[in-house]
């Protein structure tokens, strides 16, 4: 049968749509790094008649009845997230990244405390205390960030700012931060100071299951993900964490238990369940040699693509990168981040604008431009292709004032390069 062939006779408009959303991906350079291509397995399950089933509660202890299969879905997507990353206990309820982390707040901290994060600015996320944020409307960010020279952190600073400070949660963890997070050294001053080390893990945690990124599980309290991104799976979140509580241990209910109650009902109430199996299906096959392949190839894909583009004399946050994304930067530029985003964009390369350290542009025009290899990998691509990946990055960056009369046939030139790729699930 054709696929969305339902849709198709009763929604030709939105049919159409999807439709050109699929071709404009399959045709373009898709760079956003924390972009991927969920497989058909993944899709399949996302649009299940699971949609249909309300299923308030945890496995065994629903609100609603008829959940005898539901409740085997979650406990097997539970059982499967625990053995691919050797976590204790697993809650795959979280609606998306920013849900699971919002739920980490409520189960550790009171409004007005204390935490450690990554300004937006500096490479953090919007949940990490970020001030427009609920995270930084409720609570105290208490700013770190990579050194402005180096583009990496220097953890003698933020451990001196730390001791100074005193927070009571450290997030660990970026969306633009293009090197290894050492998570055992996060936990050092964690447990100098008495705080909750918590890990973000959305944009990397197919680098952890490879076992090319060092691992937050076993140092950190917490670790929230998303399970899109390159693990290839839904739009959701979820979180990993201890059963006990090492900073209250005679509290009334232990750290697994105030994670739970915090995702339901204290933020959410049905669980998506089509959303849940797809994540099983993810974890599934992220435990595949097939899937660690994949997640090693992002990396070295990552590592050839800034050394084309470095050889061809440009800046690079950093110096280069250790995991799926670099940033390249244009501070001594004429143009900005977000004129050569665009630009790429209109030649067929699908990136996004951002902040590089020590940014003096707005954060709405910005001085660094952020691209990741997950999705081209995904597609089947491979070094010598970073290469050519490289050369029409810089064709669009050297041409910006004439980018009008360069962007077509670079566009062409590109959509015929991904006709020899069909790797992608979508």
């Amino acid at each position: 049968m054709e696929r969305y062939a339902h849709l198709k006779r009763t929604d030709a408009e939105i049919y159409e749509l999807i439709q050109q959303q699929s071709r404009y991906e399959t045709s373009t350079l898709k760079m956003i790094a924390s972009e991927s291509y969920a497989s058909l397995s993944v899709l399949e399950a996302c649009g299940s008649t699971l949609t249909n089933k309300y299923a308030e509660g945890y496995p065994n202890a629903r609100y609603y009845e008829g959940n005898e299969y539901v409740d085997q879905i979650e406990s097997l997507a539970i059982e499967r997230g625990k053995k691919l990353f050797g976590a204790e206990h697993v809650n795959v309820q979280p609606y998306s990244g920013s849900p699971a982390n919002q739920a980490v707040y409520l189960a550790l901290l009171n409004i007005g405390d204390k935490l450690m994060g990554m300004p937006v600015t500096d490479g953090g996320h919007l949940t990490h205390g970020w001030k427009v944020n609920f995270s930084g409307i409720n609570y105290t960010q208490i700013p770190y960030g990579p050194c402005p020279d180096t583009g990496k952190f220097d953890m003698d600073k933020i451990r001196e700012t730390a001791l100074k400070e005193r927070p009571k949660m450290i997030w660990a963890g970026a969306t633009a931060y293009p090197h290894k997070i050492e998570y055992k050294d996060f936990r050092a001053i964690a447990d100098e100071i008495g705080a909750y080390l918590v890990a973000d893990i959305a944009h990397i945690n197919a680098l952890i299951i490879a076992g090319i990124h060092p691992d937050p599980v076993p140092y950190c309290d917490i670790v929230t993900s998303t399970s899109h991104k390159m693990l290839r799976g839904p739009r959701a979140g979820f979180l990993l964490s201890k059963i006990e509580d090492r900073l209250q241990a005679n509290s009334k209910l232990n750290l697994a238990q105030r994670i739970d109650r915090a995702v339901f009902p204290g933020l959410q109430g049905g669980p998506h369940l089509s959303i849940i199996a797809a994540m099983a299906t993810a974890f599934k096959e992220a435990q595949t040699p097939e899937f660690k392949d994949y997640a090693v190839q992002i990396v070295k894909n990552a590592k050839m693509l800034a050394e084309s583009l470095l050889a061809k004399g440009y800046t690079l946050s950093g110096g280069g990168t250790d995991t799926h994304l670099l940033l390249l930067d244009f501070r001594e530029a004429a143009f900005t981040g977000k004129e050569a985003a665009k630009a790429l964009a209109q030649s067929g390369i699908i990136a996004n604008f951002n902040m590089v350290p020590g940014d003096r542009r707005s954060p709405f025009v910005t001085s660094g431009v952020r691209l990741g290899t997950p999705a081209l990998t995904a597609m089947g691509m491979r070094e010598p292709d970073m290469q050519r990946v490289a050369d029409w990055i810089d064709r669009v960056c050297r041409n910006m004032e004439r980018i009008e009369e360069h962007a077509p046939l670079i566009r062409r030139e590109i959509a015929a390069f991904c006709s020899q790729f069909t790797g992608c699930g979508g």
